[in-house]
């Protein structure tokens, strides 16, 4: 009996021990913020941010993480230099007074074993906004090279611009824009 105890007592232990949360900090080289605007009505305006920093601590078994990501808005790439330049200014993203848009979410919501979303808040301009990405893919391993346990997926949310003090142009470009997050991420050691 006493054997048995102590056997669960150790088996209890492990798993306590397994479900601890594991740091990670992101690829800036596979870590990337896209984002898509209806403009004029007729096509879609696409982009990107990046590359993106930040850090992750996730534990797979207790269903819990928290992210950290910056997202340089003085970073715009749209293959248009005119219109990176213009997307810059003040009445748009500002990146000379806010350099840097930010997502910290502390509520993963997982389903199974699998992570649907995470839900955060966005700030932009200084100005702080509710946001969830859903999960389009995520799945976490060992990576290849660096031997290290390794994550990442792709993410999706949408957002209202003038949310953000960014009507300019409105009702020409769209409000809504859709944000496609892809992200990798390797174990700190």
């Amino acid at each position: 009996m006493k054997r048995t105890l102590l056997a669960a007592a150790a088996a209890g232990a492990a798993l306590a021990a397994g479900a601890q949360p594991v740091s990670y900090r992101l690829d800036p080289t596979h870590s990337f913020v896209h984002f898509e605007v209806m403009h004029f009505g007729t096509a879609t305006l696409r982009g990107r941010f990046g590359p993106l920093e930040g850090i992750a601590e996730l534990d797979r078994a207790a269903h819990r993480g928290e992210v950290s990501l910056t997202i340089p808005t003085r970073i715009v790439s749209t293959g248009l230099p005119v219109l990176d330049s213009r997307l810059r200014q003040g009445d748009l993203f500002a990146s000379e007074a806010y350099p840097e848009a930010y997502f910290v979410a502390r509520n993963f919501v997982f389903e199974g074993d699998a992570l649907r979303e995470v839900r955060g808040e966005f700030t932009l301009r200084g100005i702080s906004r509710p946001l969830a990405l859903r999960a389009t893919s995520f799945s976490c391993g060992l990576h290849p090279i660096a031997k290290r346990d390794w994550c990442g997926g792709d993410f999706e949310a949408e957002l209202r611009r003038s949310d953000f003090g960014m009507s300019f142009g409105l009702p020409l470009v769209a409000d809504r824009v859709r944000l496609l997050v892809q992200v990798e991420a390797i174990r700190d050691q």
